[in-house]
């Protein structure tokens, strides 16, 4: 199957002539936007994401950004997706029913969209995780989503840690982020506890088996693989602390706390949960 399907199709214009625009709210990378174009650096998995995205986009998941190749200082060039990113701590909307709903549906489109990539010759920020059934975009939570005006739902950014993995990976990343599976001390107002959290989570976890190609998920399969993905980015991110990266070494120990949390609350998490 030919996935590099950029040069079948009409590219949007580049304004040349626009200064760049620092974006705040990245931790890994400096990013610019440059008019209706975001800059930002590259890596050697930038060809195969790109990739990935036009292969997205060709099969209907239009809430990403369009790739358009790299600039002048090698640096990848995106799409702009107008609206509101926003940060810790989470502004009340980013706790709307319909946000959590759409969300889950649009990861199970994705996911369903994922399958026919061809993987040959692919490099990826990320690992692999067993058993590969989709291709995971790893970091899908509300610090990488786009919202309009009126606080609803509008796009995805920053997708450069997509690997291949089984969608629980992916699903157990967006429920600890977005139910949020944590102790929602600084997720800002409105945040859910645990008794609110159990029925967004089941919610959440409904809404992704009835879209996409359908595929259910308990919530125990959910939980369980959270812990062990909170566990494994708190490692990574550890590593990459010890690399130079000191502003996110904090972090690690945050994902080990919140899954300690979930061990300790997972049974009123998943109560209700009939496939366990």
């Amino acid at each position: 199957m030919r996935d590099d399907l950029s040069k079948d199709r009409p590219q949007p214009a580049r304004p040349a002539e626009a200064a760049d625009v620092a974006l705040s709210g990245g931790n890994w990378t400096a990013v610019t936007r440059r008019g209706q174009e975001v800059h930002r650096s590259a890596g050697p998995w930038t060809p195969t994401v790109h990739r990935l995205l036009e292969h997205l986009h060709a099969r209907g998941t239009t809430w990403l950004p369009r790739p358009l190749g790299t600039d002048e200082q090698g640096r990848e060039v995106l799409t702009y997706l107008p609206g509101t990113v926003p940060t810790y701590p989470m502004p009340a909307f980013v706790w709307a029913e319909d946000v959590l709903t759409t969300a889950a549906g649009w990861l199970a489109h994705l996911h369903a969209a994922s399958a026919g990539f061809d993987t040959t010759g692919a490099v990826w920020q990320l690992p692999a995780h067993e058993p590969v059934e989709v291709v995971c975009l790893n970091d899908v939570a509300p610090y990488n989503m786009v919202f309009d005006q009126d606080g609803r739902l509008a796009g995805w950014i920053d997708v450069d840690t997509a690997s291949p993995g089984p969608r629980v990976w992916d699903l157990a990343y967006l429920a600890y982020r977005l139910v949020p599976l944590s102790a929602a001390e600084d997720t800002g107002a409105g945040a859910p506890d645990v008794v609110r959290g159990a029925d967004r989570f089941r919610r959440l976890c409904a809404a992704y088996a009835d879209s996409g190609d359908h595929v259910t998920i308990s919530t125990a399969a959910v939980l369980r693989t959270a812990v062990v993905r909170l566990h494994d980015l708190a490692d990574w991110t550890a590593a990459r602390a010890a690399a130079g990266a000191e502003h996110v070494s904090s972090h690690a120990a945050l994902y080990r706390r919140d899954a300690a949390w979930l061990e300790r609350n997972a049974q009123q998490l998943a109560a209700d949960d009939r496939s366990q």
